[in-house]
Parts: C-alpha cells; structure tokens; sequence
C-alpha cells in the first residue's frame, strides 16, 4: 500500500512540475509578483538590420513601453523558428502568438492575396496611396477579413519594397539575358507565372535555404530587394544585378484571432496602437534602407543595370498576361480597389 502511495505522489509531482514548466512558456503569462506579465513570441524570417526586422524591433519597443513592462515582446528573426510560411502556420494552430509572412507566401493561406505579386500593379510613386489604402481605406478592411476567415489578426502591413532580378554567373541587362536562368521563387503562383513569362526555370526555395542554392549553383538567380539580400549576405556570391522592380512585397504581421480576442481590451489597444506608430516609423525609413543597401551592391563590385523606361516596358507587356491567368482567384472587387491606388 506505502510503495502505492509513494508511486502515486510521484505522478503527481511530475504532473505538477510540467504544469508548471508549461506555464512559464513563451505566450503565457508569467508571474512577476504583483501581476501577470504577458509575453509573445513574433517569429519572423527577415536578416538583422533589414527594414522589416527593425519595424518588429520599433513595435517590440512601444509595446513593451505603452503597457508599462505588462506585455514583452520576445522577437525570433532571421528564420530560426523556421520559414515565413511555416511560422504563419505555427500561428494559425496557436502554438506561435505572432509571425510575419511575405505577401507572396500568403497565397498559400488565400489566393486573394495573390493581388498583391501581380506583376507592376502597383508603382513606387504611388506608395502613399497604397498606404493610405491600407490604413483607413477599404482595402484594409478588405484584407483585414480575408485574414480573419483563417484565424489571424492583422497587426502592421509591413514595407518589403519591390524585387530586383540579381544572378550569380550571368550578366543580365534585358529580357533575353534572362531567358533560361534557374531562379529562385517563393511558392507564390504568381511568382512563378512571372519567372515563366520571362523565359526562366523557377525553383520554389524557402528563404532560409536561398544562399546554399545560390551558392552550390542549384539555382543562379533569384529576385529580391536590394536592401534584404544584402542584409541577407546574399551580396558575397551575387555578381550582377537589374532594377527590374517587377514585383511589389508587403511583410504581413498576424497575430492568433482566438489569442488575440482573449488578450484584455486594454493589451489588444496597445497592440493595434503600437502596430500603427511602429508601421509609420518603418516606412519611413525604408527607403533610405533600400538606396543604402543599391549603393554597396556597387561599391562591393556587382554590376547592376538600370533599366530604361522602354526596357521596362517590355518586361510590363510579357508579364501583363499573368493577371488574366488569376481572375478566378483574385476577386474584380479586390483588383478595382488596388487598382484605385495607382490613380
């Protein structure tokens, strides 16, 4: 009967000590005494020093100063919780509170989001109006209940910036000079779409695998923004480069719906709030990032093009068809709004 009881308050302790090591767990509250710290994990694939990493570093700040130490904020960059697409996943099920995923990944979650890739739908002269569009307009909400149907809370439409063609061997100044490269894409339709409109063979590749490929010649090139493949390091084995800016990339911040809904009105305030001062500040900052980044592209040795009005031009005409292929995706009502921005 003892060696019962003794067996039987073993189990108990150990059922103890993992209740007590679950709760400690990132996403839970943790007990500082007079009250209850709220801490949440944002995992997000982006490099130190990129635009989008120091947006979520901005947001972890004015969180955890809004709510006075309540809410800590605890950043996994540069995938190490894994891919853009996996962490979102993780978020989805409610095992990650936070992740950042490009809006060409999001098509994995709702073709909707495949408005955002269609190649040269939107133009960098008209940013402030897509902002704009975003922040109080209806594409926003638009998105925002597209987010919704599959369980996450928009937090901040991050600035990504527009994607550049860069190879590895070849120099590339046109459309033919791309004809039959290996490029790396997301699993993005639309990406691949594009890669095949212009001549090449694209390679779906997540991004925490990128540099090995590049490096091991599994594929020579890939389309990127200047400023992220040299935060990236991918400048040490790129040579050549083209300002195609063939297509535009937001990096979305989710949040867990049900997580996010059961958080106090007061935290749920803070976030919404910190998300938008964050979001200001980033893209603020962005461009610079992005001209800075160009500028050691040439200053480390790689040949970048600059394509002309009627180069770029050719390029538009190939890749136009792409944005037919999608209307059973991409709803008229969601392409007009995008559409309106660029007027």
């Amino acid at each position: 009967m003892k060696r019962k009881l003794v067996s039987l308050l073993l189990v108990l302790s150990l059922a103890a000590l993992t209740l007590i090591g679950c709760g400690s767990n990132s996403g839970d509250k943790a007990d500082t005494g007079d009250a209850k710290k709220i801490v949440i994990r944002l995992a997000h694939p982006m490099a130190p020093g990129n635009n989008v990493t120091v947006g979520y570093e901005k947001f972890k700040e004015i969180v955890e100063q809004k709510s006075n130490g309540r809410v800590e904020i605890k950043i996994f960059g540069n995938a190490t919780l894994g891919s853009d697409r996996v962490t979102l996943e993780s978020t989805q099920k409610g095992t990650v509170e936070m992740a950042s995923c490009s809006s060409p990944n999001m098509a994995s979650f709702s073709r909707e989001f495949m408005v955002l890739d269609l190649p040269y739908i939107t133009e960098p002269k008209n940013q402030q109006k897509l902002y704009d569009a975003f922040d109080n307009g209806e594409l926003g909400k638009y998105l925002d209940n597209v987010a919704g149907k599959v369980g996450l809370k928009p937090i901040m439409y991050s600035e990504y910036g527009y994607r550049n063609f860069v190879t590895t061997k070849k120099p590339i100044a046109n459309v033919a000079d791309l004809k039959g490269l290996k490029v790396r894409t997301t699993d993005s339709p639309v990406e691949v779409g594009v890669a095949k409109a212009l001549g090449m063979n694209p390679a779906p590749v997540a991004w925490g695998e990128t540099y090995t490929a590049l490096q091991q010649g599994t594929v020579d090139a890939e389309g990127n923004t200047f400023g992220l493949l040299w935060d990236a390091k991918h400048a040490e084995v790129l040579k050549y480069a083209i300002d195609s800016g063939h297509n535009y990339s937001m990096h979305l911040l989710y949040m867990n719906k049900k997580y996010f809904d059961g958080l106090p009105k007061d935290i749920q305030d803070i976030i919404v709030q910190s998300g938008r001062e964050a979001l200001t500040w980033q893209r603020s900052i962005s461009n610079d990032l992005e001209a800075k980044a160009k500028q050691h592209f040439i200053d480390s040795g790689i040949k970048i093009h600059e394509l002309t009005a009627e180069e770029k031009e050719v390029f538009k005409t190939l890749t136009r068809p792409i944005w037919d292929q999608y209307k059973a995706d991409i709803p008229q009502e969601l392409m007009d709004l995008v559409q309106a921005t660029q007027k």
